[in-house]
């Protein structure tokens, strides 16, 4: 296991001591089982940007940090290690901490033990809690610049954010499905992961001035708090659809469509239409069907690459400094769905 890198190599990746992946890689007793684990991991990691570790020149390691289900945090990490082999002048590494669940403590436990090992910088996806603020200010405080990811940090100090626009993403939401639903009559099931991401509050805020504007005579169902995992969602989109029997609309801010879908046909429920956000293998193949109408759908790898490019300007490897600028926003249906590629691949 590992004989291919560096101890060094396997040490960085892992954020263990050399010692300690000595003593994994040579089966020495007295190692936790979390660190066996880190370093099984670091070299799965380190397989997948082989070409990276091959060159040689100034090393960069980098975090990407994320609370996502895992069917987006892997097309996430997929498009960054797409990214990496083009990116100069520095060569970069990434390591990633991806979790589905993390509360804001957890979020701070992770951010702190980056903090504490170092790093070049930090891509990151977090609620927007005052604990989590705090620890990507220290993060800055110690000289590793923060990148925030789709859902933003606005008061923290973080170098810049990428992603869509999430007001205009819930405005464009909101001017489609009225114009499908046109004069019938019906309500809208609007489903977030997290009230305290961001990005998808601001998405819900744009959703709703529009919808006001646009059809006031409509209402909203809202389902919150799922962690945007269909084993949360089905229940709970079960429960919505059976005390209102008029909801024919769904516009998913946080994901979980598969068990939506799953909801509507088990009571023989048909809808108008279904917009979702990311082209992730669920949607992907849910937009294949045509379970999902339209799927607002931003270019991962020009994030991920965005991103990159900011935190080298953190450190002065790049001209002029990093400022955040919204992504395209691309409304796909199946009449335009792309081809799956790699960064598309849950792995």
């Amino acid at each position: 296991m590992g004989r291919a890198y560096r101890v060094r190599d396997i040490a960085v990746q892992a954020g263990l001591s050399e010692t300690t992946v000595d003593r994994v890689l040579n089966g020495r007793a007295g190692v936790s089982v979390r660190a066996q684990r880190q370093v099984e991991q670091a070299i799965r990691d380190l397989d997948r940007q082989q070409s990276q570790v091959r060159l040689g020149g100034r090393t960069f390691v980098i975090d990407l940090v994320m609370q996502a289900p895992a069917r987006f945090s892997s097309a996430v990490r997929s498009a960054l290690e797409g990214e990496l082999p083009g990116l100069r002048p520095a060569i970069i590494r990434a390591r990633f901490a991806l979790d589905e669940t993390a509360s804001a403590p957890a979020m701070v436990e992770t951010l702190d033990r980056v903090r504490r090992r170092g790093s070049q910088g930090v891509i990151l996806k977090a609620p927007d809690e005052p604990e989590v603020v705090e620890a990507v200010d220290l993060l800055v405080a110690a000289g590793i610049p923060v990148v925030t990811l789709v859902t933003d940090l606005p008061t923290s100090r973080r170098a810049a954010y990428v992603g869509i626009d999430n007001r205009a993403a819930g405005a464009t939401a909101a001017y489609f499905i009225s114009q499908w639903l046109g004069d019938a009559p019906g309500n809208i099931l609007v489903t977030l992961s997290r009230d305290t991401f961001r990005g998808e509050e601001e998405r819900e805020m744009g959703f709703r001035a529009t919808l006001r504007r646009l059809a006031p005579q409509r209402s909203l169902v809202e389902l919150n708090n799922t962690d945007g995992l269909d084993t949360t969602m089905h229940g709970l989109a079960l429960a919505a659809l059976s005390a209102d029997p008029t909801l024919n609309a769904v516009y998913s801010i946080g994901g979980g469509n598969r068990a939506i879908v799953e909801a509507f046909t088990s009571l023989n429920r048909p809808y108008r239409c279904f917009v979702a956000h990311d082209l992730d293998p669920d949607n992907h193949a849910l937009l294949r069907t045509g379970a999902l109408t339209l799927v607002l759908h931003h270019d991962l790898p020009t994030d991920l690459r965005r991103a990159c490019q900011a935190l080298l300007q953190s450190h002065h490897l790049l001209p002029n400094a990093p400022h955040s600028l919204p992504s395209n926003i691309h409304p796909i249906t199946p009449h335009n769905l792309p081809n799956r590629t790699h960064h598309d691949r849950v792995e």
